[in-house]
């Protein structure tokens, strides 16, 4: 084997490390142009100059030009050198500065800056091989999750996933009991009291901070009357009869997630269905090297296997797979029926059946 050096080689990697240091600097900017509402007044005023972005959001002049002049080196706004302003495009403005969008991402940021916090906890993770409780990470990654995977529930939960499982939008149109397990800050269901103000929705998750807030979001959507929130576990959440219990993006993080599956299948109506949402992840695991796997790899390393380590789970990890995910709902869950109802770029939509 040599170990002779390709200049050529050597050159492209590095362009690549410039450009993976300025992706992550950035992305620092990225939340605070999201917290300051740059982005929003960009969206609603532009094209604007440094002044007069600093005026519309009461922020200091200096820092917005250096804050603007970054974004631009990144392709996020454009700027126009005659003028001395500054834009941001209609499909930048729908991925950074419209909150309902289904291309709505600084959550995705968010959830980059609780890695960062994190790194100390991650580097005695290595050592040791334990791992941190998904609640012991930095309060923004509860935020920056709910944000970014609202989006893709806005663009795809009522109007492709739940039509894509056998006779679920007919049954929740007529009037359903739901369960989401792992249900966070409650945006998925939300979505899914209104789509279908004929059912009834219960949301469980163990962090007991995430179902407060989740308690609020429901009065404050005017769906609190057929929503309740509640602390449990997903080996544990009450109830029985629900025609539909949906994991979504979690079942891989969990500490017991053949015991979840298990209870699923106690807590499920006879004909009952259980929507199992993951992260889009082929078996071969070559096939994953690309930039959606790494984002997922790494976002996996950082939080999914942690926090199923912290309580030695079998730490399943955001790249499980459909076969893997099998295993668990099948061999382990005893369901007797499970396929892939549809899928995106980022998610496997499973549906399994008693």
């Amino acid at each position: 084997m040599s170990n002779e050096v390709d200049m050529g080689k050597l050159e492209l990697f590095l362009n690549k490390v410039v450009g993976d240091v300025g992706a992550a600097l950035s992305a620092a900017l990225v939340v605070v142009g999201d917290r300051l509402g740059l982005y929003k007044a960009l969206a609603k005023d532009g094209p604007l100059t440094s002044a007069e972005l600093a005026k519309r959001t009461e922020t200091a002049e200096r820092y917005c030009r250096e804050w603007l002049n970054s974004q631009a080196a990144g392709g996020y706004v454009t700027y126009d050198a005659a003028s001395g302003r500054y834009t941001l495009p209609p499909e930048q403005a729908m991925a950074l500065a419209d909150e309902t969008s289904p291309a709505f991402v600084p959550g995705l940021f968010q959830v980059t800056q609780a890695c960062w916090d994190g790194i100390e906890k991650t580097e005695g993770s290595f050592r040791t091989g334990g791992g941190t409780a998904w609640g012991d990470q930095h309060p923004c990654l509860f935020e920056g999750t709910e944000r970014f995977f609202r989006s893709g529930y806005i663009g795809n939960l009522v109007s492709a996933w739940i039509p894509a499982l056998e006779g679920v939008k007919e049954k929740l149109e007529r009037g359903g009991k739901v369960a989401d397990v792992g249900c966070g800050l409650g945006a998925s269901t939300i979505i899914m009291a209104k789509a279908f103000p004929r059912s009834t929705f219960v949301g469980f998750d163990s962090h007991a901070a995430s179902i407060e807030t989740a308690r609020k979001r429901a009065k404050e959507a005017g769906v609190a009357d057929r929503v309740t929130f509640e602390v449990a576990k997903a080996t544990e959440y009450p109830g029985t009869g629900y025609d539909l219990v949906a994991h979504f993006d979690c079942l891989h993080d969990m500490e017991d997630p053949i015991g979840a599956a298990q209870h699923v299948r106690r807590t499920l109506a006879k004909d009952g269905t259980w929507m199992i949402v993951e992260p889009f992840s082929e078996d071969r695991t070559e096939a994953n090297f690309n930039p959606v796997g790494r984002v997922f790899y790494s976002a996996s390393t950082m939080l999914c296997v942690p926090h199923s380590l912290s309580c030695k789970g079998p730490a399943l990890g955001a790249q499980a797979g459909e076969a893997r995910l099998r295993d668990v709902i099948v061999s382990g869950g005893g369901f007797s029926k499970m396929r892939r109802a549809t899928q995106t770029p980022f998610n496997l939509v499973l549906e399994a059946r008693l």
